[in-house]
């Protein structure tokens, strides 16, 4: 079967613990759909407690066990219920891929002083302070959990810099340590050098903290028997870092973990390659240049040119190691990387990962659910967020599940009217696809004299009427304007 992803949550999920009693629900359904892998939010304690999306990492091993935060149950739900949705899922089949953060970590214990410097937030290369004394939290004692699981404490010497100092202005503080008075190495110049994101970064080059999450990630593992890691915030962690995790967790686990990381790097597919390349091909990585041509596409409509769509994308460039996308919960709107993708574009985007040869599809929560969400903000005035599911979303995946395979054979003269034909397998019968950013079309293309006077029916039901294919193998496939259609034989 195709391997399909997806994204089960978004930022805007409710707070109210049932996403992983939702996803044991869901099973079913999504393996009919021909879902074969679940990528699920962090599962482990935030410092917002039962409000946190677990970005802002506070204690691993808590996954809605222990009150802490003021919680026993993360915003997803209790630990119970999260062993018990894997449970459900791989009965299924369905592969489970967690989220690893493990470039910072939030919500401190304790108090501690250490020397810093300051560092320019634009150039974090550039020191514009003399050695200064500062407290900030950075001891971690858990004292929910205890010594349960693991009896490490991480203090000051585990990061390598803070954006919170007793007393003082936020400000991005470089900690002045035995591990080194710079920045862990990163692959590019961005704001200097981007080790820091948020929070209390990590320092992975102290030896006892690379220790312990390797520890980490096999207790994990036992614990869940997890198949694949989706790794958060790539670009602002030590390439060496991942690569030696890695393969400890293959190694400690036996099983050859999937990983799939996130270098959001829209436009720079130079970089993408460069990560993949420096790691030694250990992981895939998220095509966000392929995200950003769908959301330029869909803004700008028929002007675009729809040939271009994979130029300097990943999907075409190293489609092994090319997980595409059409949306995540980065790219949603009032989101740092805000760049979504227009609700007309969707089912042409969704058709260009899921019905083709290249990258490894995953769809977006609310693409296939609908989401709403009210965000209230300190001036009382509620913003309401409509994500409506996307049309045809069910018969395009339905279509990838038992349609999308064989040779691939494009038709991509046209700027505005793209098409291609999958010739099926022993076990398959193909498709043919037609997509429009501007007019409706009749596109021509040969399926093949083996359905010869055959008849082809839209799977989505734009049109009511069959194409029937010549004696030479060809047929004239029409799409609506600005939409797209999907053929399969009768």
């Amino acid at each position: 079967m195709n391997p399909t992803m997806i994204q089960f949550f978004h930022w805007y999920s409710e707070g109210d613990g049932k996403l992983w009693k939702e996803a044991e629900k869901q099973a079913r359904y999504l393996t009919k759909l021909g879902i074969t892998s679940v990528w699920f939010p962090p599962a482990y304690k935030g410092t917002n407690g039962g409000y946190s999306t677990g970005y802002d990492a506070y204690d691993l091993y808590d996954l809605g066990e222990f009150d802490q935060k003021g919680t026993i149950a993360t915003k997803y739900g209790a630990k119970n219920d999260y062993t018990k949705a894997i449970k459900a899922l791989k009965k299924q089949n369905i592969q489970v891929i967690v989220d690893i953060v493990l470039g910072h970590k939030a919500g401190g214990d304790e108090l501690e002083k250490f020397k810093v410097v300051k560092v320019d937030e634009e150039n974090r290369e550039k020191v514009i302070s003399d050695v200064i004394e500062i407290e900030s939290y950075t001891k971690f004692t858990f004292p929910g959990r205890g010594k349960k699981y693991s009896d490490f404490e991480w203090n000051f010497t585990c990061f390598s810099g803070v954006d919170y100092a007793e007393g003082m202005e936020s400000h991005i503080y470089k900690i002045q340590s035995e591990y080194g008075n710079d920045w862990e190495e990163m692959i590019h110049d961005e704001k200097g050098n981007y080790d820091y994101l948020m929070y209390n970064d990590i320092e992975h080059r102290n030896p006892f903290v690379r220790e312990e999450l390797n520890h980490w990630a096999k207790w994990y593992f036992d614990l869940t028997d997890f198949d694949g890691v989706r790794l958060d915030a790539l670009k602002h962690i030590s390439f060496d870092f991942y690569k030696e995790w890695l393969t400890m967790l293959r190694s400690n686990s036996g099983k050859n973990i999937f990983a799939v990381g996130e270098y959001w790097a829209p436009g720079y597919l130079h970089l993408l390659q460069k990560y993949i390349e420096v790691t030694e091909g250990c992981m895939s990585l998220f095509d966000s240049s392929l995200q950003n041509n769908f959301h330029n596409a869909s803004k700008e409509g028929s002007s675009y040119d729809l040939r271009r769509i994979f130029d300097e994308t990943l999907t075409q460039a190293d489609p092994m190691h090319a997980v595409s996308l059409v949306a995540n919960h980065d790219t949603q709107p009032l989101q740092d990387l805000e760049a979504p993708v227009e609700s007309w574009f969707k089912p042409l985007a969704y058709a260009l990962i899921l019905l083709r040869k290249d990258g490894y599809p995953c769809v977006f929560y609310p693409d296939l659910y609908g989401a709403h969400y009210v965000d209230k903000d300190w001036g009382g005035h509620d913003q309401e967020i409509f994500m409506p599911k996307v049309d045809g979303i069910e018969e395009l995946l339905k279509a990838r599940k038992e349609h999308a395979y064989g040779d691939q054979h494009d038709y991509f003269e046209d700027a505005n009217c793209l098409g291609w034909v999958r010739t099926g397998d022993d076990e398959h019968s193909g498709c043919a696809v037609v997509l429009s950013n501007k007019d409706a079309y009749n596109k021509p293309m040969e399926v093949g004299q083996l359905y010869a006077g055959k008849k082809f029916k839209d799977l989505l039901k734009r049109f009511k009427e069959k194409v029937t294919i010549d004696e030479n193998g060809w047929g004239n496939f029409p799409v609506p304007a600005g939409n797209v259609s999907v053929w399969i034989p009768e």
